[in-house]
């Protein structure tokens, strides 16, 4: 079908394979060529440290820019927020080699309700995915383990730089509103 009106079958789905499923996706169609995903790791994540997490996640995208690789990103709460104590505080350049963007709640820092950011007008004219994924709310689940299982590149104080040997299965469903990412 064409690209407006991509539809992700549930019953189609290998739930197993999947690393991530958001109910909350922004963006439509399948993303191609992406094996690198950076996250904050929920291990390390400090609410009081996201200013230092910014600047980590901007020297990963800098490696990521200089060998022109796009890659997945997850972090908890708002990207691009200017209130540091709902989100990782970056700027649009900070991350600009992303092709998907991930916010997730953890434990004790939740995920504000409020979208519509500025930041959003460069998600969606970028076409970059964004997915938001409410863990423990309906079927939103990011699986840890299975991210954590994946070779390592880089580990930062609170991310990490994972690959992979072939390129993620990553499909937004624009009319659900449903997102996944599975290993192929």
């Amino acid at each position: 079908g064409s690209a407006s009106d991509y539809n992700i079958d549930l019953d189609k789905v290998d739930m197993d394979k999947l690393i991530l499923f958001s109910e909350k996706g922004m963006g439509n169609g399948a993303v191609d060529g992406v094996k690198d995903i950076i996250f904050v790791d929920n291990e390390t994540f400090d609410k009081t440290k996201t200013e230092e997490i910014a600047e980590e996640i901007e020297l990963l995208n800098k490696k990521m820019f200089q060998k022109k690789r796009k890659y997945l990103l997850i972090g908890p709460g708002r990207w691009g927020t200017r209130d540091k104590w709902i989100g990782i505080p970056v700027n649009w350049a900070q991350i600009a080699n992303a092709k998907v963007i991930v916010e997730t709640s953890l434990e004790g820092f939740p995920l504000d309700a409020s979208s519509g950011s500025h930041f959003f007008h460069n998600v969606t004219s970028m076409n970059v995915g964004y997915f938001s994924v409410n863990q423990g709310i309906g079927k939103n689940f990011i699986d840890w383990k299975k991210l954590k299982s994946l070779k390592v590149i880089e580990k930062t104080t609170y991310c990490r730089h994972v690959e992979l040997d072939n390129p993620l299965l990553i499909k937004m469903d624009g009319k659900k509103r449903i997102a996944i990412v599975g290993i192929p």
